[in-house]
C-alpha cells in the first residue's frame, strides 16, 4: 500500500505542475496528513518536487522552463556582460557580506572583484572556485541541488542556507524583463531562491544584457519595487524607464 500510494503520488506530479495536500488528503482518506507530507518530502529528497506551502511543484514543469544552458549563454554578448560587470564591481563595498548570483553575466564580476575583504555568498560554483583564487574573500557556497544545465545550486536546502545568511549586496540576473511582470525567470527553484535574497539584501543590483528586456518568463522574483540599481547596455524602453524612474531605481546603461 505505501509503494502504491507514492507511485500514485509520483503519477500525479508527472501530469500537473503542482499537487496540493488536500488534493491528497482527498484522495487518500485514510492517510494521516503527516504522513502525506513525509511523502512529498521523499519526492523533493529525489528531486522530483519541491515542497511548497499547502503541497508540492512538479520538478518537471519546472525545469521544462529554462532559457538556455550556461555553456550556450557563456559565448552570447560577451562583451555587453563583461562592460556590465565591471560597472557593478565598482559598487562593491570592503567588509561587506556580498551575494553573486549565478549566470553568465555574474560570472565577469570575478574578474573585477579586487584582493581585499570581503565576504562573498554565491549559488554558482564556477564563481566561487575563481573568488577562491583571488586570496583575501571568505567564499561561502550555497549548498543544494545542483542545476546540470545552469551550473547552479537551487532548491530547499539552499533556501534554507540562504535565511541564515545576512547580505549587504545582493548581485542577480533575471532571464527576462517586462513592463507586465518585472524581473523573470524560467525556473520555480531559482525564482524563490532570488526572492528570499532580494528580500534579504540592503542594496539589490541587477545586472541584464538587452536582450532581456521586453521578455517574459514564467517566474518573477522582483519588480521595480524592491530593487535599487540597474546595470544594462541599452536604454529601457520608455514605460520601462519611467516605472523606474518613479520608483527610484538607479539605472545604470553601460553603452553610454
Amino acid at each position: 500500500m505505501y509503494n502504491e500510494r507514492r507511485e500514485q503520488v509520483r503519477a500525479l506530479l508527472q501530469s500537473k505542475p503542482f499537487v496540493s495536500i488536500k488534493e491528497l488528503e482527498a484522495m487518500f482518506p485514510e492517510v494521516s496528513g503527516m504522513t502525506l507530507r513525509r511523502d512529498i518530502e521523499y519526492f523533493e529528497s529525489i528531486h522530483e518536487a519541491i515542497k511548497v506551502r499547502g503541497g508540492a511543484r512538479s520538478m518537471k514543469f519546472i525545469t521544462t522552463q529554462t532559457d538556455g544552458s550556461i555553456a550556450t549563454r557563456k559565448n552570447e554578448n560577451v562583451r555587453s556582460k563583461d562592460s556590465i560587470a565591471q560597472r557593478a564591481a565598482e559598487l562593491l563595498e570592503t567588509g561587506r557580506s556580498i551575494f553573486i548570483d549565478s549566470g553568465s553575466t555574474l560570472q565577469h564580476i570575478v574578474r573585477y572583484v579586487p584582493n581585499d575583504r570581503f565576504s562573498f555568498t554565491t549559488t554558482d560554483p564556477a564563481a566561487a572556485l575563481e573568488l577562491c583564487k583571488i586570496g583575501m574573500p571568505i567564499v561561502n557556497i550555497v549548498g543544494g541541488r545542483l542545476d546540470h544545465d545552469n551550473q547552479t545550486v537551487t532548491g530547499a536546502q539552499a533556501t534554507r542556507f540562504l535565511s541564515d545568511i545576512n547580505i549587504d549586496i545582493a548581485f542577480l540576473a533575471p532571464s527576462g524583463l517586462s513592463e507586465r511582470s518585472g524581473f523573470t525567470v524560467g525556473n520555480y527553484s531559482e525564482c524563490e531562491l532570488k526572492r528570499l535574497v532580494v528580500e534579504k539584501a540592503r542594496l539589490s543590483v541587477i545586472l541584464m544584457d538587452a536582450s532581456k528586456i521586453d521578455r517574459s518568463l514564467p517566474y518573477t522574483f522582483a519588480t521595480f519595487d524592491n530593487i535599487h540599481v540597474l546595470i544594462t547596455n541599452a536604454p529601457l524602453p520608455a514605460a520601462l524607464a519611467e516605472e523606474a524612474a518613479r520608483k527610484n531605481v538607479r539605472v545604470i546603461n553601460v553603452s553610454e
